[in-house]
């Protein structure tokens, strides 16, 4: 018995095509689905008190700087800024969590931890002292250790990446100052 597909012609194979195409943005709209975009901020220019050596702290300026509608002050202007965000830490852990029957190492879990608070050169609170936690699992292998040593770097890269979105959606929730 020959099991093949039915035969279909070009053109109700073409209309197929064109009516999924027309039909997703259609579902995606109708279910919420946005692009990401720029958060929108409550102030227009913002202090930020961090080590000047912490890339984290490089990467948060950037990311503020540029959705193009809030300044990031320097030192000199920092009391003039309506907003001051202090990164309190930015620490990064290498926990051994996995070992063979040798003892030797087998995996390691990565972690990056920063705390901070925003507020007011006045004082006020906006975002009390919050931590932010992101960890990530390596396998490790000591034949393969310079490459491991590049896989760390990356995942610290990804999981300072992903503070620094979730710390833009905590300071575009902040409605008023």
């Amino acid at each position: 018995m020959d099991a093949r597909l039915p035969a279909t012609s070009p053109h109700a194979l073409r209309r197929t095509l064109l009516l999924g195409a027309v039909a997703a943005p259609v579902v995606l709209a109708g279910c919420g689905f946005q692009l990401r975009r720029a958060p929108d901020f409550a102030f227009t220019t913002i202090y930020v008190a961090v080590a000047p050596e912490s890339a984290l702290g490089q990467e948060l300026k950037r990311s503020i700087a540029s959705a193009g509608k809030v300044a990031v002050l320097g030192d000199i202007q920092a009391n003039s800024a309506q907003v001051i965000l202090d990164v309190l830490a930015d620490q990064r852990e290498k926990v051994v969590v996995g070992l063979n029957t040798s003892g030797q190492v087998r995996e390691f879990q990565l972690r990056t931890r920063v705390k901070f608070k925003l507020r007011t050169p006045q004082g006020k609170e906006l975002i009390p002292e919050t931590e932010l936690l992101q960890q990530r699992d390596i396998s490790y292998n000591e034949t393969a250790a310079l490459s491991k040593e590049g896989e760390e770097g990356l995942l610290y890269r990804d999981m300072q990446s992903d503070i620094v979105r979730q710390l833009l959606q905590r300071l575009a929730a902040v409605k008023s100052i």
